[in-house]
């Protein structure tokens, strides 16, 4: 992205069985995988990483920066083809196309709509079902195997924040839920997923750019994310706000990644602000959020870092690799080289880190605490990749400016 400062676009992006989706190891059924913390399991690191990866096949499937979701042997890719936006359901294995949903899509215009018209929101699948958000707002659900429309909202016309829609909605407990609206006129909505009625609505502050994430407390199950000027906790049954932390972004800033759990330890990190930790404990009928830590070295744009082994890995808006300490906030290392780009994504290999740039190098290094050691980098597209890598065993599918392509470690 050329001017990095007025654009916007949330990088989207397997591993342990969950309930709510039914997803198994390998499967990426949503943005950052199974559980929202860019975590795969069982992925065996080759001794020795080849130079380049082997292509499998590649698919023209329009114009977008949204993940796509893997769920067994189907991708369900997100795009924009002209005028439209467009589901596919893509045959993992060949990429040939399933299955496709359009509907007519608002014009992209601003600073974001020459090179990022396309949805950056990932697709959620879950209980049968895949759910899209749309740049202009429009929540759509879709039968996973056919394709055909379930429901459809748009809930906000008209209203959507500065640079277009880019949070992924997440499905809990059989709701769908999504950051909606614009600054100053929207909020956090839940539908029932089965039949797209609308079962609460938070409209104390607008949108901002971050997907939530689930977090439970005392039993009370909650669901967390950043919005346009603060870090909230929503009581996923009724929408009642638990707790409550001002990060509100200064000037051109916004509120782009989204919060990482550990626990009772929310991370959440901003442009211009760095990364700051808080407890949330409960106090007889509330809850609070208490700081633990806050560190204002390496500020994250279009990134969300990946926590490993008490560390959390990051992607400096200056575009460099970084290591927080977690339990401390200490800065471990900071990559001094940089020069990448601030676009990028993170994922944990288990014996290694996959970090995947907008320049389309995928770096891998390991997840230590003293210094930057890459292992390999490797070209994985001819044009800029802002979504999430996805990786089942030798497997990686990338999505570029406008094509998925299965690539191969060999």
């Amino acid at each position: 992205m050329k001017n990095a400062m007025r654009t916007i676009v949330v990088i989207s992006g397997c591993a342990i069985l969950v309930s709510a989706g039914g997803a198994v190891a390998q499967d990426w059924p949503q943005w950052r995988g199974v559980n929202r913390d860019a975590k795969l399991a069982g992925f065996t690191a080759p001794n020795t990483w080849p130079k380049e990866l082997t292509q499998k096949w590649k698919v023209t499937v329009g114009l977008g920066d949204a993940t796509p979701a893997l769920v067994g042997d189907k991708l369900y890719v997100f795009a924009r083809q002209g005028d439209d936006e467009v589901n596919l359901c893509l045959d993992a294995g060949t990429g040939k196309e399933g299955w496709q949903d359009k509907y007519a899509a608002i014009k992209v215009q601003g600073p974001d709509a020459s090179q990022h018209s396309g949805p950056r929101s990932s697709p959620t699948v879950a209980n049968g079902k895949v759910v899209t958000l749309g740049v202009g707002g429009v929540l759509s659900c879709l039968d996973a195997a056919s394709g055909k429309m379930l429901w459809r909202k748009d809930d906000f016309p008209g209203a959507w924040p500065r640079f277009h829609t880019a949070m992924s909605p997440i499905i809990v407990d059989g709701l769908c839920i999504a950051q909606l609206g614009k600054e100053g006129d929207g909020g956090v909505v839940a539908y029932d997923l089965a039949t797209g009625n609308q079962k609460w609505k938070w409209t104390a502050e607008g949108p901002g750019y971050t997907s939530p994430v689930e977090l439970t407390v005392a039993g009370t199950k909650m669901i967390c994310t950043l919005t346009e000027r603060s870090a909230v906790g929503l009581a996923v049954a009724d929408g009642k706000v638990l707790w409550q932390a001002s990060f509100a972004p200064q000037g051109m800033a916004y509120n782009a990644a989204t919060p990482i759990i550990e626990g009772q330890t929310v991370i959440y990190c901003g442009q211009g602000r760095g990364a700051k930790a808080v407890k949330i404990e409960k106090q007889s009928d509330s809850f609070s959020a208490k700081e633990l830590w806050s560190n204002p070295d390496n500020a994250v744009q279009f990134n969300t870092p990946v926590l490993k082994n008490g560390l959390l890995f990051g992607l400096s808006q200056r575009g460099n690799f970084f290591c927080i300490n977690a339990q401390t906030g200490q800065t471990a290392w900071a990559e001094a080289t940089g020069g990448r780009g601030g676009f990028g994504s993170i994922v944990d290999a288990g014996p290694v880190l996959l970090g995947l740039t907008s320049k389309s190098q995928l770096s891998v290094f390991e997840p230590g605490d003293k210094e930057y050691k890459e292992l390999a980098s490797i070209k994985v597209a001819d044009t800029p990749t802002y979504a999430y890598p996805i990786v089942a065993g030798k497997r990686v599918f990338v999505k570029d400016r406008d094509s998925v392509t299965l690539w191969t470690i060999d």
